[in-house]
């Protein structure tokens, strides 16, 4: 189910139809992903307005994209999270295909897109609940800007980034181009998106979706 093949254009945004095609496949993960099916009843992440990023927030400058390497770990303090990554592709219907249900703790890393550091818009995804308990991006919705998130890499490099926007996007307003596309030309960014806003009963499945933004701003060696 992972797709764990690494070609050398990891790393680098897919451009042309390549990248039309990779949107096309995240506007269905962003409408089917909320498509549960299971879920622990009642609100997950709240029916919330789009968090955005305040004006008063000093946030630091970016720096220079990384060379690629692969994503081990991913990091962030303020939620407690220290969470493995995995590499995943397109499911057959061309949608990202998140880890399985039964790996509530690992997030899926776009491993055909760029890799996290590297210049272009790495996405990570996984999911905010099971059936029983909470999963790994349960509290991403906390998450403001000026936090921390790292993702440790496979050639030593820690990669530092601050997060910049956090938008709750509801299904009927999904916009990949808006949600995955990079938000300033050159820089090493990372998205993070679970699903968000309530929990409905009735279809089993989730209102909206969290989308975190951030950029890259520091290495740890």
């Amino acid at each position: 189910m992972s797709d764990r093949e690494h070609t050398t254009g990891t790393g680098r945004l897919i451009a042309g139809v390549a990248w039309a095609v990779l949107l096309l496949g995240l506007w269905l993960w962003g409408r089917e992903a909320t498509d549960v099916g299971h879920g622990i009843s009642g609100p997950k992440t709240g029916d919330m307005a789009a968090v955005g990023r305040p004006p008063d927030v000093r946030l630091p400058p970016a720096r220079s994209p990384l060379g690629e390497a692969l994503p081990q770990r991913l990091d962030i303090p303020g939620l407690g999270i220290q969470a493995p990554v995995v590499a995943r592709g397109l499911d057959a219907q061309g949608a990202v295909d998140p880890p399985p249900y039964d790996q509530p703790g690992v997030v899926g890393w776009y491993a055909a897109g760029a890799a996290p550091g590297a210049a272009g818009t790495a996405v990570m995804v996984g999911h905010v609940d099971t059936e029983t308990r909470p999963a790994v991006f349960y509290k991403l919705s906390a998450l403001r800007a000026g936090h921390t998130v790292r993702v440790v890499r496979d050639d030593g490099t820690v990669a530092e980034f601050t997060v910049d926007d956090i938008q709750v996007v509801t299904r009927d307003r999904f916009d990949a181009q808006q949600a995955y596309g990079p938000r300033e030309d050159g820089r090493a960014e990372l998205r993070l998106i679970t699903c968000g806003g309530s929990f409905d009963q009735a279809s089993r499945s989730y209102t909206a979706n969290v989308i975190v933004s951030a950029y890259l701003t520091g290495t740890v060696l």
